[in-house]
């Protein structure tokens, strides 16, 4: 029997009833860290001032960059809607219930107070845009452009080459909506962009132009890329993706109308991050969780979570099967310090889009750590899967006894923390399936230990080479995950740090060094020989919240890889030696988007970018880990010479 939800049976007095609006539509602040606060009995007494809530309990970690939270000036990008909504249903409704409805409104008028009022615009639509056969033509679907998760695209599709990066230009920009962030991944195909973001919609855009086709309100934020199916028995072409609040949807890829929504898990930490993977009328969905931050809370029972892969029917999201990443139910261990439940083991969530293997019928996937003790054999791991049925055919793992969440932060309170206090060493990425000359298979995959993993997938895992990238680091080494072309691997490397810094007027905060981290670097499939290192580059005088640290998924095109950093900088890097040919800095606001909502550009992290037709599609803002916030999805073509 499982344990109950944490959650969902703690008992609360009339007095602390969770704050929940009339109307509130579920989830569209799903992954919003509005509040690290769980304000003391002293503090809720009365109704203090937001800006007193928000010093008492919440700036230590919302200022400090390390512990993950968005920054002030992040939450100062959003709508009282959203931070209101977050603290009612989304991932801060555990804060939420510990507030009364005056503290909670007074926070959320201090976090607005002196931002702009959300300008709408004259939204520039098109529904009456052509769509054409999505697998007909040029075209990026999913994650990783193909099932091997390579990200990499070819010259028939890409139809860009070396010569036309340096005469890349901005040809259109959209605005995302009450954002902090731009991190859904994007998927091209059939003339149309499917774009999800933080507010729950997944846009459909004209591919050349920007304008609006349809959009489809998700009940919580959207950062999985799309998959796309050829025709279902309705004679529809299907969008699938997946949501922060563990839903997967079908939806009609030219109207954008339901088909079909599945809940892949209960838990009410869980979510889907990675992107679906569709393999022959099959949708594999990897299955992750924010527990691992709820655990900063000391009255939260810790943890429950177990990471898992689905399957689901295609055609009617009926479940075929479901696996666990942890196969042992977690079990009651005790109490903590504070009397509260210990549950354990947790964690191994799956953060990324499942990979297939075709010929041996397999699925792979790369896991997260454990949340609580006693760390298992599952986390931190490359895992093989039957496609049949779920079963587990072999484990590899790199990193033993990594239980860990984010209590083990210098500034939170410990109480959660397990006794292994792991060094937090995830997988964020899909291993990449490359088949190289000689025949020999590898799967590669990057670590946020900072090193580069690749192992035969035909031996059981096996490890055939392994390299370091980067230092690594919580929020170091390799994040988002390499790209391959067949002959070369090309990494990224984060190795962010943090240190006090100071704004040009001279006040004090913690943020991202501004010297330290970044890098590109490739690797010979064959044997991991380094073939050339690009050093990260330094940031922008003045520019506050910046760091070079390269977090973002790195993508391929014949001849050119790009890569974006947290310094707000899009680069397309030469494969044969590593010199930058292209490079823009996307930090600016951009009054003139084509639907007519104000923007601005900030840090490049999570989804790389994504090349179709001629075109280089890329979003910047990242209002998190103390890094510069934003809100913008931008295009761009060559000019004529």
């Amino acid at each position: 029997m499982n344990p109950p939800n944490p959650i969902a049976a703690r008992e609360t007095d009339r007095r602390r009833q969770p704050f929940v609006r009339a109307g509130t539509r579920a989830g569209s602040a799903a992954s919003l860290a509005v509040a690290v606060c769980w304000l003391a009995p002293a503090a809720r007494a009365a109704a203090p001032a937001g800006a007193e809530i928000y010093r008492q309990a919440c700036a230590s970690c919302h200022e400090s960059g390390e512990n993950r939270a968005p920054s002030l000036a992040a939450l100062r990008e959003l709508s009282r809607e959203a931070i209101l909504d977050s603290l009612a249903t989304g991932t801060m409704a555990a804060v939420g219930a510990t507030l009364s409805e005056a503290q909670v409104s007074a926070v959320a008028s201090y976090l607005v107070a002196g931002a702009a009022p959300a300008r709408m615009g004259q939204r520039q639509s098109c529904p009456d845009a052509p769509w054409s056969e999505p697998f007909a033509g040029p075209r990026w679907v999913g994650w990783g452009a193909d099932l091997a998760n390579t990200r990499f695209q070819p010259a028939e599709f890409a139809r860009l080459e070396a010569a036309d990066v340096p005469r890349l230009r901005l040809q259109w920009a959209f605005g995302l909506p009450d954002s902090d962030r731009a991190r859904g991944h994007p998927t091209v195909a059939g003339g149309r962009v499917f774009l999800g973001a933080r507010n729950g919609r997944l846009y459909a855009l004209e591919a050349k132009s920007g304008c609006l086709v349809w959009q489809f309100e998700a009940k919580a934020e959207v950062r999985s890329a799309v998959v796309l199916d050829r025709t279902n028995r309705h004679g529809r072409h299907v969008a699938y993706f997946g949501d922060a609040k563990a839903n997967v949807y079908a939806v009609d890829a030219m109207t954008g109308r339901q088909l079909w929504r599945t809940r892949v898990d209960d838990h009410e930490a869980a979510m889907v991050t990675g992107s679906p993977t569709l393999h022959a009328g099959r949708l594999y969905v990897g299955v992750s969780s924010y527990e691992e931050f709820s655990a900063v809370f000391p009255r939260y029972e810790c943890c429950t979570f177990r990471g898992s892969v689905v399957a689901l029917d295609a055609t009617d999201g009926e479940q075929v099967w479901k696996t666990y990443t942890v196969p042992e139910e977690p079990q009651a261990l005790g109490k903590n310090r504070r009397g509260r439940a210990r549950y354990g083991p947790s964690g191994a969530a799956i953060w990324s889009a499942p990979t297939i293997d075709a010929r041996l019928g397999r699925l792979y996937v790369a896991t997260g750590d454990n949340y609580s003790d006693p760390p298992t054999a599952g986390s931190d791991a490359i895992i093989a899967y039957d496609l049949a049925n779920g079963a587990r055919v072999w484990s590899r793992q790199f990193t033993s006894g990594d239980a860990y969440n984010m209590a083990c932060n210098p500034k939170s309170d410990a109480t959660n923390c397990p006794e292994a206090n792991g060094p937090d060493f995830d997988f964020g990425s899909s291993p990449i399936l490359v088949e190289l000359a000689d025949g020999g298979r590898l799967l590669v995959a990057g670590q946020k230990s900072g090193i580069v993993h690749a192992i035969d997938p035909d031996r059981t895992g096996e490890v055939v080479w392994q390299r370091r990238a980067g230092e690594g680091g919580k929020l170091g080494g390799i994040q988002f995950g390499p790209a391959a072309d067949g002959q070369n691997v090309y990494v990224a490397v984060s190795d962010i740090s943090f240190g006090r810094q100071r704004t040009p007027d001279g006040q004090s905060f913690v943020g991202p060094k501004v010297d330290s981290g970044g890098g590109l670097t490739a690797y010979r499939l064959a044997d991991g020989k380094r073939i050339w290192h690009t050093p990260g580059f330094p940031c922008p005088p003045g520019r506050e919240g910046c760091s070079p640290a390269q977090s973002a998924a790195v993508t391929v095109i014949p001849g050119v890889a790009f890569s974006g950093s947290l310094d707000g900088f899009i680069r397309a890097y030469a494969v044969e030696d590593g010199r930058v040919l292209w490079s823009y800095d996307t930090v600016r606001t951009y009054e003139d988007t084509v639907n007519g909502i104000p923007a601005k550009g900030g840090s490049l992290n999570g989804p790389g970018p994504v090349v179709v037709n001629g075109m280089l599609y890329v979003n910047s803002g990242y209002g998190q880990f103390g890094s510069i916030p934003g809100n913008v999805f931008l295009a761009f073509g060559p000019v004529p010479q």
